[in-house]
């Protein structure tokens, strides 16, 4: 099985200046909605605790802490919310009262868990194998089986070296079918998308990678197990029980897998959290393995120029899950690919990451109809040439995004100073 195949996203690593506007489908009126933003910090360390997700506590929507631990969360004042949650693998939940009322600006505290792992570490499951598998006998009871259209914030930067080249982010629409169907129909429509390109030529690099918005439909491993819970895929791992931790104030079991046979493609190194009472997957953190660099470029890379050497360093995945009522639901998806570049007879190799993430921020379950395929995403698009510059400060509106970290503003402010030169 071609694991490239199961991923057929495409991101294109650098393009033109150019772009068309698409128009905004939500209300910019800041009279409908209010604000909670601030910084979640651990209570001990009083360190910044990143990716974790804030919530609206009887809604839909959502949020998820930056690499500063920041968030910005969005209020839509007919929902009628009383309070916000936080949580995070490895802490215990924490909320906060609202009653419809804005907070800026404020810091959040959060408690690391305090489990004597000792103590509860008692498996019900001794070979962690069948663990996977009864978790995946359990899909059409913990994941629904009817169709829901998520909204959410996607976003995709790359570096060249420590310098980022290229910033685009976009309002998704993802159309999400039953967990007792194939992904097929799963489609992602672009709603609002906005970008920024170092103007420099010598930033210019023409080089096309598996990535892209379609990656929430392909990486849901839970509704494509052809990825990673197939059958016949858990036969090319070993399984090995972690110790318990939570996540949402629930117990997990932890399940770190490896390979243990080679074939024609990569297979990954990674980390499963399956709820121990519901035996439903929270979280997975994979990494492709790296022993064969050859099969690594060939699962991930598209297209490059001719001449152009190709090397890739770590091509890594973090999917996480929701519980929301009795049900499980995508959250959010990141992937990091880390790679060089140089041309032949050149003396030393350019470093370029790349990264794309993307947070559900709403779910509709209610009169849910497929998106057309003349409007969605396809994966022979980039971001980049869907989307117009930046240029309205209030750009998002009503919608809510992950909020910038602080390089990720000073780069932004940057790039907008180049790209008023370069004109």
């Amino acid at each position: 099985m071609e694991t490239k195949h199961l991923l057929s996203m495409s991101l294109m690593l650098f393009i033109t200046l150019s772009g068309n506007v698409i128009p905004a489908n939500a209300q910019d009126n800041t009279n409908d909605f209010y604000i909670i933003s601030g910084v979640v910090k651990d209570i001990k360390s009083k360190k910044a605790v990143e990716y974790v997700n804030v919530s609206a506590t009887g809604a839909n929507v959502g949020t998820i802490t930056n690499e500063d631990g920041e968030f910005t969360l969005k209020i839509n004042k007919d929902l009628n919310v009383k309070e916000i949650r936080f949580s995070c693998v490895g802490y215990y939940n924490a909320k906060i009262s609202i009653n419809g009322k804005k907070q800026e600006g404020q810091t959040f505290f959060i408690v690391p868990e305090s489990y004597q792992l000792s103590e509860i570490q008692v498996f019900s499951w001794r070979n962690p194998r069948d663990l996977i598998k009864a978790a995946l006998e359990k899909v059409e009871n913990n994941y629904v089986l009817s169709p829901n259209m998520l909204t959410g914030f996607y976003r995709e930067t790359i570096q060249k070296r420590r310098r980022y080249i290229n910033i685009s982010e976009a309002v998704i629409e993802l159309y999400k079918g039953p967990y007792n169907q194939s992904a097929d129909l799963d489609r992602v429509k672009i709603l609002k998308g906005r970008k920024l390109i170092s103007p420099k030529v010598s930033d210019t690099l023409s080089v096309k990678l598996q990535g892209g918005p379609n990656m929430t439909v392909y990486m849901d491993i839970v509704k494509n197990p052809y990825f990673l819970l197939d059958q016949e895929i858990i036969q090319y791992y070993t399984y090995k029980m972690g110790e318990t931790t939570s996540i949402d104030d629930r117990l997990q079991y932890v399940v770190h897998f490896e390979p243990q046979m080679i074939l024609p493609y990569p297979l990954y190194i990674g980390t499963f959290y399956i709820d121990r009472e519901t035996l439903s997957f929270t979280r997975a953190e994979f990494k492709m393995d790296m022993r064969d660099k050859q099969k690594v470029t060939n699962a991930i890379l598209i297209e490059k120029p001719w001449g152009l050497r190709f090397t890739p360093e770590e091509v890594s995945y973090v999917v996480t899950y929701k519980m929301q009522g009795d049900k499980t639901y995508l959250n959010y998806i990141r992937n990091d690919i880390q790679f060089k570049c140089d041309w032949k007879r050149k003396l030393f190799a350019t470093s370029y990451t790349v990264c794309g993430e993307t947070v559900i921020t709403d779910r509709e379950e209610r009169n849910v109809s497929r998106i057309p395929a003349r409007e969605a995403f396809s994966t022979r698009q980039s971001l980049s040439q869907e989307v117009t510059l930046y240029q309205d400060e209030n750009f998002w509106g009503m919608y809510n995004i992950i909020e910038p970290t602080e390089s990720l503003e000073n780069a932004v402010n940057k790039l907008k100073k180049q790209y008023r030169i370069s004109q």
